[in-house]
């Protein structure tokens, strides 16, 4: 049986990487909680950290 956090970590950092591409790319993009900050931007590096977080865990498990 393979282990749950390959494929879970697979999809968060798949998401967070085309959320942080949308974010840098289209920053013209807001979303109406803070005019300032670019939400897609930091939701997107908080995706891939945990998604790369969960790679890591099952890679390093798997050794």
């Amino acid at each position: 049986m393979d282990d749950l956090r390959r494929p879970t970590g697979f999809l968060f950092t798949l998401l967070g990487l085309i959320l942080t591409l949308y974010g840098l790319f289209d920053s013209g993009v807001r979303a109406p909680l803070d005019a300032n900050i670019n939400v897609n931007l930091w939701c997107g590096v908080a995706l891939l950290v945990f998604g790369g977080c969960l790679l890591w865990l099952s890679y390093r498990a798997k050794s």
